[in-house]
């Protein structure tokens, strides 16, 4: 007749070794359990294209998911070890002891964690969308690369990458540059002679934007400044998104430059105009 389980030293929770082993193989099983989310989750994402996914949730949830198998195994191995025995009922039993150490613990690294759910149920933006913060370092431009447990990752237009805390994002007043219309206008002011035939130069400046393909709209050539020596033409288009616009208006500028000095063109000397009253 075999020995009882429990008195198998190597399976006995009571000894170091029995301890030791029911530490291993639960850890081992959380791992393998993380492990089939996140192939379950990039299985998800790459049918992305075929199907409709949220990226953001799905990315979110997932981590969200790891950690809480990591914490569940934690106190199942305490439950099950009689030395911890007490901590793990108090664990499973005690939903409102998790919640007391959770209120306290929001102010500093679970505050990130639960401004992440709210920005996940919200929706101020998602994976992949152009947002403008305000960093340390100035007005940041780029695209939400991921949204953590904790943090927010901004991939900037030189690859750089912004990392704020969800707290702050939550918190602080952002710009989203894609969100329904990422159409952005692009807006190139040029200071004319007053000896400058005003229409001559309009048509000039409409065509020029006409030629270029990433122009999707030309909304307008006002005056919007004058002076005893000139005046200052506002040429207003529309563009994909915020990156195109930039590299619009260079080529709009340089564009500018060449047929200026073919049509004989002169821009007024720099000094300050008056602007228009509306």
């Amino acid at each position: 007749m075999g020995l009882p389980l429990k008195n198998i030293i190597v399976l006995n929770p009571s000894t170091l070794g029995g301890s030791i082993v029911y530490a291993v193989a639960l850890l081992i099983c959380a791992v393998f359990i993380n492990r089939m989310l996140r192939l379950a989750v990039e299985r998800a994402l790459a049918r992305g294209s075929r199907i409709h996914i949220d990226r953001t949730r799905v990315k979110f949830i997932s981590q969200l998911a790891q950690i809480t198998v990591y914490i569940v195994t934690f106190f199942v191995y305490a439950r099950l070890i009689p030395a911890l025995s007490n901590l793990g009922n108090a664990g499973l039993a005690s939903v409102g002891v998790l919640s007391v150490v959770a209120g306290l613990a929001a102010q500093n690294t679970l505050g990130n964690l639960i401004s992440g759910i709210s920005l996940l149920l919200y929706r101020p933006f998602n994976v992949g969308d152009r947002l403008q913060v305000t960093a340390p370092t100035g007005l940041e431009t780029g695209v939400i690369e991921s949204l953590n447990l904790g943090y927010t990752i901004l991939k900037t237009d030189d690859n750089r990458r912004v990392v704020v805390p969800n707290s702050i994002m939550a918190g602080e007043t952002t710009i989203n540059l894609t969100r329904d219309d990422p159409r952005v206008a692009c807006s190139v002011a040029l200071a004319i002679s007053l000896e400058t035939d005003i229409d001559q130069a309009r048509a000039v400046l409409i065509q020029i934007a006409g030629n270029n393909p990433k122009v999707q709209k030309i909304d307008g050539c006002p005056v919007t400044r004058l002076d005893g020596s000139g005046f200052e033409l506002s040429l207003c288009v529309w563009c994909a998104d915020s990156g195109t616009a930039g590299a619009v208006k260079c080529e709009l500028l340089e564009a500018v430059k060449r047929r200026f000095s073919t049509e004989g063109i002169a821009l007024a000397p720099a000094q300050r105009m008056i602007t228009a009253k509306n």
